[in-house]
């Protein structure tokens, strides 16, 4: 049996990055209606696009897989990797002459919370674009929370139940346990049974910058200057791509960036569920230091005014959460980041350990199952998925 969601909503538009032209580079389904909104690029954005778009299923199998995929993805991967290693910075200038291409692939990449200029950080720019092109970005009618409270009903279904508003501070008497914590979490609730060795990899994960994300109540929809943003459900706000380098490079230096990298959603202009009637809601946030309590209301909302000027005057309430808000909120966003854990080329691959089963602990009959192991941080699940397939296999 499976709980209905309802119908998603699909933007015509997965993403607009607005210029300070008055213009935006926009991501449509269509490869070649995207294209011609990146001016002298169009065609060099179309030739590195069209081969990932074209073998999206083996791409995505192979990204979302365990730390070794399966040998029918290795192709695709061997077509990816060679660009997807590089720093993002770097495979943008190479590939583009102009800077609309050049920005719409920085904010894709910026994603990763990564500074530009990493290695792999170019792997998530082409990823999310093609995604946007391969299936879209698609929006779940009423919230994200829809589509837990769909699993939830299936698992009721089969007879489970679920408990919440406890703390977990030791392993349960249990013959099985997976546990969607970080490294910091579980060492707190099982370090005394754990060998010291793997104790000591644990306390070497690193974690990475926060986020700090406003939650807006709009009296109308966003004024964005450029009329085509208004077919997007995501927007980036950032500008070049040397604007975005300086703002995902700040919070790795301890640094709030004086323009920073926004991503902003505005879901209700497709899903009438998010609002009362004839009003909006949109969400925005941006990357800051880890653990940063400090107050960035007015710059994300400088940059969005930047590309939308009267947007103050559509404010009718803000929610804010800062890096300590978001961990009360949820304990696995240590200092704010949203990720689980840096996601640069050694620590996606080698997280949360260097262990060829990431999933199993020394625990017999305990598994993490967190965005701590592979393949990261994301909205797509597969970290339970392959813990739960790794214990199914221990148990048979």
């Amino acid at each position: 049996p499976r709980a209905r969601v309802g119908r998603p909503g699909v933007p015509p538009a997965a993403l607009a990055h607005p210029l300070d032209d008055g213009t935006a580079v926009m991501l449509y389904r269509d490869l070649a209606q995207s294209a011609a909104t990146m001016g002298v690029d169009g065609p060099a954005y179309t030739a590195m696009m069209q081969p990932f778009v074209r073998d999206w299923t083996g791409l995505c199998d192979g990204l979302l897989s365990p730390k070794f995929p399966l040998p029918k993805n290795i192709v695709a991967l061997a077509r990816f990797m060679p660009q997807g290693a590089l720093p993002a910075a770097t495979l943008a200038r190479a590939r583009f002459r102009g800077e609309r291409a050049r920005a719409v692939l920085a904010g894709l990449a910026a994603h990763s919370i990564l500074p530009l200029e990493a290695l792999s950080s170019a792997a998530y720019g082409l990823t999310f674009g093609a995604s946007a092109h391969a299936i879209g970005w698609p929006l779940p009618r009423g919230g994200a929370q829809h589509i837990t409270d769909a699993l939830a009903a299936v698992l009721r279904e089969l007879g489970g139940e679920i408990e919440t508003g406890s703390w977990v501070r030791s392993l349960p008497d249990s013959g099985l346990t997976l546990l969607d914590v970080t490294p910091r979490q579980f060492l707190e609730i099982a370090g005394d049974q754990l060998p010291r060795q793997y104790q000591q990899a644990l306390r070497r994960f690193r974690y990475g910058p926060g986020a700090f994300k406003i939650d807006y109540a709009l009296s109308e929809p966003i004024p964005w200057t450029a009329r085509d943003c208004a077919q997007a459900g995501t927007l980036h706000l950032g500008g070049t791509l040397d604007e975005i380098a300086a703002s995902e490079r700040a919070p790795w230096r301890g640094q709030h960036a004086e323009r920073p990298f926004v991503l902003l959603a505005q879901q209700s202009l497709f899903d009438a569920t998010r609002a009362p009637a004839g009003q909006h809601t949109a969400w925005a946030y941006c990357h800051v230091p880890n653990g940063s309590t400090i107050d960035v209301s007015a710059a994300i909302e400088a940059q969005i005014e930047r590309f939308a000027p009267g947007f103050r005057d559509c404010i009718l309430a803000r929610h804010t959460h800062n890096t300590a808000d978001l961990q009360r909120y949820n304990p696995n966003y240590i200092g704010g980041d949203i990720i689980g854990g840096v996601q640069d080329a050694w620590q996606t691959v080698m997280r949360p350990t260097p262990a060829l089963r990431p999933y199993r602990t020394p625990v017999r009959g305990v598994y993490l199952c967190s965005s701590s192991t592979p393949p990261g941080g994301g909205v797509h699940g597969m970290c339970g998925w392959h813990a739960a397939n790794t214990a199914l296999r221990d148990l048979s």
